[in-house]
């Protein structure tokens, strides 16, 4: 599905940070799935749920694959926005995470898969469906 036809339910506008950028001004590949993560984690929050609250019961989300494509740099006091679209498949919950200049341009383009670990198990992670409930999508 390409980052145009997602339904996305959350977005973050961000800034680049000078600590974010490489010797060349740009930001590092690396800096992006912290970005990535920071959405996802701001997004639970959104959700009703943080992950210190998770952990705090036993439950710990876990990033199982990334497949991430940059399409075009950003450096110092860019600012972007990032957005996130849900789906789940069994056990994994897969988040589609597409970032953009403000303008709409693609910056960069992700398929995070995550899985549950309830008590130090691998769950079929009932908790986040029933809290990511109204904002998972049908595959």
């Amino acid at each position: 599905m390409q980052p145009d036809s997602r339904q996305y339910v959350f977005e973050l506008p961000i800034k680049v940070r000078d600590y974010e950028v490489d010797s060349e001004g740009i930001v590092n590949n690396a800096v992006y799935l912290h970005y990535l993560e920071h959405t996802r984690h701001e997004f639970c929050e959104a959700a009703g749920i943080s992950f210190r609250q998770m952990h705090a019961r036993g439950l710990d989300p876990v990033v199982t694959h990334i497949d991430i494509r940059y399409m075009r740099s950003l450096g110092l006091g860019d600012s972007m926005v990032s957005k996130l679209a849900l789906k789940r498949r069994g056990p994994v919950f897969v988040f589609h995470q597409d970032i953009f200049t403000p303008e709409g341009t693609p910056v960069a383009s992700a398929t995070v898969d995550i899985v549950s670990f309830d008590n130090g198990r691998v769950s079929r992670g009932e908790f986040l469906a029933e809290a990511f409930a109204k904002y998972l999508a049908d595959e």
